[in-house]
């Protein structure tokens, strides 16, 4: 294992929702589980080549269980059914991370847009705004009110919280929620692509961070090769067009994590020392883009003949 990598054992598990499973995780020994904070995500390790990203949804005060929770996708790759079914108190599995590219920034004011089990990461961000005195709302949807997660635990927050389940109410109004923002104002939104687009085009710029489940269609520059310098060990390998850098960088014998390959989980980043890379990905922000100083090697290549890494 990797020294971010440990192997949990399943606590507890209960039905958030319909067909929404979550699970408490703890180390078998019961030792502290590496802190987190709101927005974090962590890496389910499920074997026969599955590794799935799943965003902590639980009390980052409570050192001593991680709780995720997993939409059971009948149309997915198999992830979510292995979690499912074959996942259950006293079970072991292995676990990475947790990561943050979905932090909560300090602000006055927010505005909460989820869709589906984009609640997940919304969670902890609600009771973090909630501790520090900022005015926020939560405007929150899904196909059907029995399949939206963890109502229970939002009725606390009153009308601050507007439930809007598609089969009563329509398609998410965002009109209310997004026209004229007052200044300070930031915008966190997960959930599924169409949602994320349609906030994406009405949300000022600058106010909104967002994660994504799917990658995002993102073409830049001409797919030909490139040199890449491995920084630590001073080898040189070539990029060739169709290739991936992480795949060329593996193929080199060099050990470097990744995840889900598609430039959205951002286990892969690595810090650029030279060159500009053409990035891809889903997890950067704009300003992080355009400051070139990392890259999701899975998905980004590169805007001229040569890249150096820290690898």
């Amino acid at each position: 294992m990797t020294e971010d990598e440990r192997e949990l054992l399943v606590e507890r598990r209960e039905f958030a929702a319909d067909g929404v499973l979550a699970l408490a995780l703890r180390h078998p020994l019961g030792e502290p589980l590496p802190a987190w904070e709101p927005g974090a995500h962590i890496d389910l390790v499920l074997g026969r080549g599955l590794e799935r990203q799943y965003s902590l949804c639980g009390d980052p005060a409570d050192r001593g269980t991680w709780r995720i929770a997993v939409l059971r996708e009948p149309a997915g790759r198999g992830g979510s059914a292995r979690v499912h079914d074959a996942l259950g108190p006293g079970d072991r599995v292995r676990v990475r991370g947790p990561r943050n590219h979905f932090a909560l920034r300090p602000a006055p004011r927010y505005r909460f847009i989820a869709g589906g089990i984009g609640i997940t990461p919304l969670l902890p961000m609600l009771a973090a705004a909630e501790a520090a005195g900022a005015q926020w709302t939560l405007l929150y949807g899904g196909r059907t009110r029995a399949g939206m997660a963890f109502t229970g635990e939002l009725a606390r927050y009153g009308d601050r919280v507007t439930l809007a389940p598609q089969d009563e109410t329509g398609l998410l109004d965002l009109g209310p929620v997004l026209d004229a923002l007052p200044a300070g104002t930031l915008v966190y939104c997960c959930g599924p692509g169409p949602l994320l687009d349609a906030v994406e085009a009405r949300c000022p710029a600058g106010a909104l961070h967002l994660e994504r489940f799917r990658p995002t269609e993102r073409r830049g520059g001409a797919d030909g090769g490139f040199e890449v310098v491995l920084a630590r060990s001073g080898r040189t390998l070539t990029v060739r067009p169709g290739v991936s850098v992480l795949d060329a960088v593996r193929a080199s014998g060099t050990e470097v994590l990744y995840s889900c390959a598609e430039g959205t989980c951002g286990t892969c980043e690595t810090d650029v020392l030279e060159g500009t890379p053409d990035h891809r990905d889903s997890v950067l922000t704009d300003a992080e883009r355009d400051a070139g100083a990392t890259m999701l090697i899975c998905v980004s290549r590169c805007r001229g003949r040569r890249l150096v890494l820290d690898l």
